[in-house]
C-alpha cells in the first residue's frame, strides 16, 4: 500500500513539474517571439513555412512552433525567396485587429485551441543540429510546418475577424 502511495506521489510531482514547464513556455509564447520564412511550395491552399521559435526548453519550442506559425500567417506574412516562394501578406489587414478581437484570439490560441485545425508539423519531429541554436540562455528552434491558409482565412472571415476577399475596399 505504501509503495503504491509513494509511486502515485512521485507521478503527481512529475506531472505537476511538466505542467509548470508548459505554462512557462505558454507565457513566453504570449509575447509571440518568432521568425517565419517560406520553406517551399505547399499543396494548393497551404503554406509550407519554417518557424523559428525561442524558448528556454527546446522541447517546448517545437510545441509552440505551430501556434507561432498560425500567428505569423494571420499577423505578419512572410517574405519570398528560395524554393520558388513569393511574398505573402498577412491575412489580417488591420494592425490593431489582435487587440480589437483579444477575446477571440485568446481562446483561438489557447492550448488545444482552434488554431490546431489549420496547422500540422511537416518534419518528422526530430530537430537537426542546424535547426537548434543556443542563443544566450534559450534555444532558437526551426520547425517546418504546413498551414492551411485557405481554410484559416475562411474561418476568420466567418468569425468576423478579417474581411472577405470579395467584400471590396
Amino acid at each position: 500500500m505504501n509503495k503504491k502511495l509513494l509511486l502515485l506521489f512521485v507521478f503527481l510531482m512529475a506531472a505537476t513539474g511538466m505542467n509548470a514547464q508548459q505554462k512557462k513556455a505558454d507565457k513566453a509564447t504570449d509575447a509571440f517571439r518568432y521568425e517565419i520564412e517560406c520553406a517551399g511550395i505547399g499543396t494548393d491552399g497551404t503554406y509550407l513555412i519554417k518557424v523559428w521559435s525561442y524558448s528556454k526548453n527546446a522541447k517546448f519550442a517545437v510545441t509552440q512552433a505551430k501556434k507561432n506559425a498560425v500567428h505569423g500567417i494571420i499577423f505578419k506574412g512572410f517574405a519570398g525567396g528560395a524554393q520558388g516562394c513569393v511574398s505573402q501578406k498577412p491575412l489580417a489587414s488591420s494592425p490593431n485587429i489582435e487587440d480589437e478581437k483579444a477575446d477571440f484570439f485568446k481562446s483561438f490560441f489557447a492550448d488545444g485551441g482552434d488554431y490546431m485545425k489549420y496547422v500540422s508539423e511537416s518534419s518528422d519531429g526530430n530537430i537537426d543540429a542546424a535547426d537548434r541554436v543556443k542563443v544566450g540562455k534559450e534555444y532558437k528552434i526551426g520547425v517546418i510546418v504546413s498551414v492551411s491558409k485557405d481554410a484559416l482565412r475562411r474561418y476568420l472571415e466567418e468569425s468576423g475577424v478579417v474581411r472577405g476577399l470579395s467584400s471590396g475596399f
